[in-house]
């Protein structure tokens, strides 16, 4: 009997300790638990305190001494004597902050997530890699190494993380590489490079070529311009300088390319979110209180924890800088100094293409440009798959870039190959831009700084303690014909191909307009009069005119006013529409659910605010309205995309009588006028199903729901649901899911440059953290946190948190 019962208690025990000692697949896959849970290095190990322990740490390599003070937002003000030790700090504190987050990007950049969680990851995986991304890098390396400063840079910044990954054991590391049973790398120049396309990525791949190429065919050219014009000639553009444009403009041949005439049954690469925008200005000395100029910057990205932004303060020689880092990459990227500051948006310009591909045979070895064989190269793809065998993909390039789409990944046939043609592929020196930046102590000094930068396109604003205020719209641009860019391309004629590009001079920009400041929102960038063909996915039309609207009508503005209009929940899309949308109602015949609602709309003020009903109903009335009308294109059996929602209204208001308004699914003939009374009725009843599933009024933010979710596909547990007020087409762009990843506000005065900034997370990327999500409560309530911003460590005396002194290992 004992032997029974030992042998019974052997098996319980080794079957629990290899279920805990290996990974297993239930639907979703599942890590090895036993080191998760081990009491002496699992993830109870990575719970802290908001006490943080002064120390020394030894770096090997470093020159001198490197003060580093945290603050009480856990923010370090790095003091070192030389850039290399500066660049090395700051790799060492991003790394021992964020260090999993910057893998994790880097390795979703470079096509590897199968290796951490499995199969299910191999699609996406095969898309980045068939997209380029490892090449875009690997290019991007490359300049970086024959450039004297990025290389000094990245390799000591570079350095600093490596020296952290060494104090690694098991017991520290970062909880999700308990999750999910792996250990970090050693940092490279490429995840550097790999970083920076991940943003690229993000922000520079708008376009539509495979779904307006299907709607030239189905729609004729004259619809389609009606539908997705280049220009929707609204608001004011970024630079207004009508009959400014003093220089003599390159050119290339004018004969129009052909148009193509035919369907495309590919479904397009995802898309980044029409969310993702941002809003940057900058008013001089004249408009404001002080008289010295303030910069204000807002970029709005999917809301994230670990953050996307970790604030950092540079001190060396040469260099006193401060704002919002990029994890992954040294330097600055929106930020100040103490003689100016500068912030970005995204320029929305199409800088991608499509070209057909005609290839000799099935081999691939050769294909076709201006009636001659050119050969291919071929990259053998290796993916390392979590709990299975490696996969190999062969992916062709020709000199358009790699060919994404064939006959074995998400292609039509074995006849019709897409070659991705993409700005990101080339050099690029953006790292240098950010170091110059940062040391910029004038207007000359930025110009200087973007002329080093190609992609992903940014709207850099500008503001300095001189008094200068300025934008320039700054990336690497083709110079196109009319209608190039907007459709797949003929990949066997060089006629197609990009041929020449805007000299950095001739970019879109200005200094000290007369108006008194300078803004952008993601709109169109320029007057009409500027000489070269401008083509986007789309353009924003509602945030920059409410900014516009406010900057023109202030006077002696302060820092706080900033704030409030960063904060500026008003809804112009809806102030616009809803008065034509309600006028289409017979309000004597509603009854019930639909006249509370129609009377909560009529009261509405037009304001996102948290509490606001009306906003949830006008958002309900919307989502109901926008596929009632694009029926033809959501159930098209081509991929086609929903023209904007401005030109959506623009529409109803012009032609309410057009074909597009009928319902296709209905026998009668319905014009603007039936469809906006059908979705009130449809949103309705959505908006009472809501109330009763949540038992609750519509609140705004209760109905939107903004989410903060964890980089892990969202994971619940290191994630938050925040109630905020805004809406993507308010200037406070903040959606369900995205929104202003960082706020700044500058003044740039005489007597010292004084700044304030916020963003949704904190400092720590570690979720046992107090610093994990320590802003995020304080950015939810529309608060600012003061900068300190010294110029060296002793005068930071009483602000510390703690502070850590690096020292090269030999002292």
């Amino acid at each position: 009997m004992k032997i029974i019962k030992f042998a019974f208690s052997f098996l319980v025990t080794a079957s629990l300790l290899y279920a805990l000692n290996n990974a297993w697949n239930f639907g979703s896959p599942v890590p090895p638990l036993g080191s998760f849970l081990d009491p002496f290095h699992g993830f109870w190990q990575n719970a802290t305190t908001n006490k943080i322990e002064s120390g020394q740490v030894s770096i090997p390599g470093l020159k001198d001494k490197v003060t580093i003070v945290y603050d009480s937002a856990l923010i370090p003000h790095i003091y070192a004597g030389n850039d290399e030790d500066l660049f090395t700090a700051q790799g060492y504190v991003t790394a021992k902050e964020r260090l999993w987050q910057m893998e994790f990007q880097t390795h979703a950049a470079a096509g590897r997530i199968s290796e951490i969680i499995g199969e299910k990851a191999l699609d996406f995986d095969r898309t980045q890699r068939r997209l380029g991304m490892i090449f875009a890098a690997e290019n991007s390396v490359e300049a970086m190494q024959t450039n004297l400063i990025a290389k000094s840079m990245v390799d000591s910044y570079t350095r600093g993380i490596n020296a952290y990954i060494a104090t690694l054991s098991n017991e520290n590391l970062p909880i999700e590489y308990k999750l999910l049973g792996y250990r970090p790398e050693p940092w490279t120049a490429l995840k550097t490079g790999l970083l920076l396309k991940y943003m690229a990525k993000t922000l520079c791949t708008g376009e539509k070529d495979l779904e307006m190429t299907n709607a030239l065919k189905l729609f004729g050219k004259d619809t389609l311009d009606l539908l997705y014009p280049d220009s929707e000639g609204v608001g004011d553009p970024i630079v207004d300088n009508a009959g400014k444009w003093n220089f003599k403009p390159v050119t290339i041949d004018s004969v129009a390319p052909a148009l193509p005439a035919e369907l495309v049954a590919l479904s397009p690469i995802e898309k980044s979110s029409f969310d993702v925008g941002s809003n940057n200005w900058a008013v001089s000395g004249s408009k404001t209180a002080t008289g010295s100029p303030i910069l204000c910057n807002d970029p709005h990205l999917e809301l994230s924890l670990p953050s996307i932004w970790y604030i950092v303060h540079l001190n060396a020689p040469g260099i006193n800088s401060m704002g919002a880092s990029l994890p992954g990459s040294p330097n600055v990227i929106s930020g100040f100094n103490d003689s100016i500051a500068w912030g970005v948006t995204n320029a929305q310009r199409d800088l991608v293409d499509w070209y057909k591909v005609r290839f000799k045979d099935k081999t691939k070895n050769e294909y076709e440009s201006d009636g001659e064989w050119k050969t291919t190269r071929k990259k053998i793809e290796v993916f390392k798959i979590k709990g299975k065998k490696d996969f190999y993909d062969t992916v062709t390039y020709t000199h358009h870039g790699p060919v994404t789409f064939d006959e074995s990944f998400h292609g039509e046939s074995e006849k019709n190959h897409y070659a991705y043609r993409w700005i990101a592929h080339d050099a690029s020196e953006e790292a240098v831009t950010f170091y110059k930046m940062n040391r910029a102590k004038n207007h000359a000094d930025y110009v200087e700084a973007l002329n080093h930068y190609t992609a992903p396109a940014q709207n850099f604003v500008f503001a300095s303690v001189g008094g200068d205020v300025a934008m320039r719209i700054q990336g690497k641009f083709p110079v196109r014909r009319k209608n190039e860019g907007k459709f797949v391309l003929d990949g066997t004629r060089t006629a197609t191909e990009w041929r020449a590009f805007i000299p950095v001079e001739q970019n879109v920009m200005y200094k000290n307009p007369e108006r008194g400041f300078v803004s952008s929102a993601n709109q169109y960038p320029t007057d009409l009069t500027y000489p070269y063909f401008i083509t986007a996915s789309n353009w924003e039309a509602y945030r920059n005119r409410r900014i516009n609207q406010v900057l023109s009508d202030s006077k002696n503005i302060t820092p706080q006013d900033m704030m409030k209009l960063q904060l500026d929940s008003y809804n112009l899309k809806a102030a616009e529409s809803l008065p034509l949308f309600l006028s289409h109602l017979d309000s004597m015949s509603l009854k019930g659910a639909e006249l509370e609602a129609y009377n909560k709309l009529k009261s509405w003020d037009y304001f996102n605010t948290i509490e606001s009903e009306g906003a949830s109903y006008y958002e309900a009335w919307l989502r109901a309205l926008l596929p009632m009308v694009w029926d033809e294109i959501t159930e098209s059996k081509v991929a086609l995309a929903r023209p904007s929602t401005y030109m959506t209204i623009r529409l109803i208001k012009e032609r309410p009588n057009w074909k597009f308004f009928d319902i296709q699914a209905t026998p009668e003939k319905e014009t603007a006028k039936e469809v906006i009374r059908k979705s009130f009725s449809e949103g309705v009843a959505a908006m009472e199903k809501w109330k009763t599933e949540k038992k609750s009024n519509p609140a705004w933010a209760d109905y939107k729901d903004g989410v903060v979710g964890h980089l892990l596909n969202k994971m619940e547990a290191f994630s938050y649901h925040i109630r905020h007020g805004g809406n993507s087409s308010a200037v406070n762009a903040h959606s369900k899911t995205h929104g202003p990843s960082w706020r700044m506000v500058v003044s740039l005065e005489k007597e010292g440059v004084r700044a304030w900034g916020m963003y949704p997370g904190g400092q720590s990327g570690n979720p046992g953290s107090p610093y994990y999500n320590s802003l995020l409560g304080l950015w939810t309530e529309g608060k600012y946190v003061a900068f300190s911003f010294e110029q060296a460590a002793e005068k930071m005396k009483g602000k510390e948190l703690s502070i850590i002194t690096l020292n090269s290992e030999s002292k």
